[in-house]
């Protein structure tokens, strides 16, 4: 197949190159104008509305992983204008050029989060859940929209909405390695909030079978089905590392750092279920927290 990858230079995007290279797709990164750049690559520049068209036809498959870290600055008004700008505009733009092509892709896989849900405390949320209120909904309300645009274009398009990706050379796990080696790492807060995570190796397996599988529609959530409350990952942290875990990050000191990024991210508590993947069959590689993080930690 012919496929292309906007966000291929990110960590998920990295990893999903090479290994539908290695299954021998054809495969064309998205990449912007006057970056660095290798023989296949497709140049482009959303912001200023700039894309050669040609270079897209034939496509079978276009993935959409496109948007500036969540975790990557502060929420003062400018990052969130980026933050949307990176995934709501740039969706749009893409979904725009796929209308212009004559040949439209089969299949549109599109990335969100499973900060559509909120924060929902203990209560499971599956992909029929109700979205919640606060800006990280709001935003992958916005997102998911712009990409449910290419169903009427006729293309099957599926929203991924990814969970805490665990990966040691990028995401949030290096982050949270850095206390522990330290010695003084913690739950945060309470610990009772709900974590739920993904393996790298299943989120490529997953957009694999995404862009290959007709069944493959509307919202998916990308987690395993095993999610662990902070406290728990924690421990299970501190075990893999070998390390202490007794300097509890309290909650007034985490909004005191972070503002409002730190309700969303590290305070949020979101019990997801991957119930769309389940009833598909998928086998997940990992669906259990410390398997995981070990297999991980090994590649660092």
């Amino acid at each position: 197949m012919k496929i292309i990858i906007s966000g291929a230079t990110g960590l998920v995007g990295t990893a999903l190159v090479r290994a539908l290279r290695d299954d021998g797709h054809s495969v064309g990164r998205l990449v912007r104008a006057g970056g660095p750049a290798s023989a296949g690559d497709i140049p482009w520049n959303p912001a200023a509305a700039n894309i050669d068209l040609a270079p897209l036809e034939g496509a079978d498959a276009f993935v959409n992983l496109n948007g500036a870290s969540i975790g990557g600055g502060r929420w003062t008004s400018e990052r969130k204008q980026l933050l949307r700008t990176s995934r709501v505009e740039t969706t749009r733009f893409l979904v725009d050029a796929m209308s212009r092509l004559r040949q439209k892709p089969r299949a549109f896989v599109s990335a969100s989060a499973i900060g559509f849900y909120g924060s929902r405390g203990n209560e499971v949320l599956t992909e029929t859940s109700a979205r919640g209120t606060d800006f990280l909904s709001e935003l992958s309300r916005e997102w998911e929209r712009e990409a449910q645009r290419a169903e009427s274009l006729g293309i099957r398009t599926a929203i991924l909405r990814f969970g805490i990706v665990l990966a040691a050379g990028g995401g949030a796990l290096p982050r949270m390695l850095t206390p522990f080696r330290m010695g003084v790492g913690g739950r945060l807060g309470s610990g009772k909030q709900w974590m739920s995570w993904i393996a790298l190796d299943d989120v490529v397996g997953i957009i694999r079978w995404a862009i290959a599988d007709s069944q493959a529609s509307g919202p998916i959530n990308l987690v395993a089905p095993n999610p662990v409350q902070n406290a728990e990952f924690t421990r299970v942290l501190a075990r893999v590392l070998n390390r202490p875990a007794i300097f509890p990050a309290p909650a007034f000191a985490l909004r005191l750092m972070l503002g409002e990024m730190a309700d969303a991210l590290l305070l949020g508590s979101q019990r997801v279920r991957p119930e769309i993947l389940i009833e598909a069959g998928y086998k997940f590689r990992f669906d259990d927290l410390e398997p995981a993080l070990r297999a991980a930690l090994a590649k660092t």
